[in-house]
């Protein structure tokens, strides 16, 4: 059950957030192109992801970070259309090498699978990391947009990238949409109206952003490109606490609590990969990527999807 005092104490901040849509958001999930071995998926892995989702959440849109790895586009794009879902395909453009093979993916197989993509990113917090100046990257996105004229194509970046004026030329320069990436666990709070609070207040921050530049509450589409808390077997943050019930937690008052206010969420992720290698995390302590899943490796859910 969501908690109706942390949402109300929310009101104040996600006013111009309320403001943006009257219906409640539509929710997706980031999704990995590997099976738990770390080998690539199939069409008929992305089938029975797609029938998980769907049964544990109602969703029925995932997102994707770059076409061409391991084949994603030539191989989800079949499932989708099987399934009824849609699919926002992603470009990885910080090497000629994965751009231009990310693009001929998408005039491959986007072009065959019209109905199945939502849209197109272009770059998933490529301005956080200083790969590309705004202008730069409105560049990359015009030249996919070329060969997609009738496909929305857009970015993904932090919040605060958004927020501070990085991503200006972009908000000017016609993009689709945006995807604002937004961890309250990465800012080290607690799971309740720590977590929550600062959850609503960073989206508030970047889509604030997005309106006063553009002068429209809705002329860019406005998404949370990614959301997320570990789970047990992750490891914790400052005060944030990995943890199966906080994790639910925080889905349901901070996600949920995010789609009744009518915005867009991609939580992040939809399962499991223990395949991937262990990394380090901003504050210099070993970070366990393993555990982000809203679902286990095999696709049981964790905990309740629905909101």
């Amino acid at each position: 059950m969501r908690s109706t005092t942390v949402l109300a104490s929310l009101a104040l901040a996600a006013t111009s957030i309320h403001a943006q849509q009257s219906t409640k958001g539509n929710l997706g999930f980031a999704l990995g192109t590997k099976k738990p071995d770390g080998s690539c998926k199939y069409t008929q892995d992305y089938e029975d992801d797609f029938s998980a989702i769907q049964a544990a959440s109602g969703s029925t849109l995932v997102r994707g970070y770059a076409a061409s790895d391991c084949n994603c586009a030539q191989q989800i794009l079949p499932a989708a259309k099987v399934k009824g879902f849609q699919v926002i395909l992603g470009v990885w453009p910080d090497t000629d090498e994965s751009f231009n093979a990310d693009k001929q993916a998408l005039s491959t197989y986007a072009t065959q699978y019209t109905d199945q993509v939502y849209a197109v990113t272009v770059g998933s917090e490529t301005l956080y990391r200083g790969n590309f100046t705004g202008p730069e990257l409105l560049e990359k996105i015009n030249d996919v947009k070329s060969i997609l004229p009738n496909t929305k194509v857009g970015t993904a970046d932090s919040w605060n990238k958004i927020a501070d004026g990085t991503a200006d030329a972009l908000i000017t320069g016609g993009v689709d949409l945006l995807l604002a990436n937004a961890f309250s666990y990465w800012q080290g709070k607690e799971v309740g109206a720590g977590a929550t609070y600062t959850y609503f207040d960073d989206l508030q921050q970047a889509l604030g952003r997005i309106q006063s530049l553009s002068g429209s509450l809705d002329k860019i589409e406005f998404w949370n490109g990614e959301t997320g808390w570990p789970t047990d077997g992750g490891t914790n943050y400052g005060a944030a606490t990995a943890s199966t019930q906080l994790a639910s937690e925080f889905y349901s008052q901070a996600v949920c609590g995010m789609l009744d206010w009518g915005v867009n969420v991609f939580y992040f992720e939809a399962f499991d990969e223990p395949w991937k290698p262990a990394s380090v995390g901003d504050n210099g302590s070993a970070q366990d990527e393993t555990h982000w899943g809203a679902m286990n490796a095999d696709r049981s859910a964790k905990y309740s999807l629905k909101c």
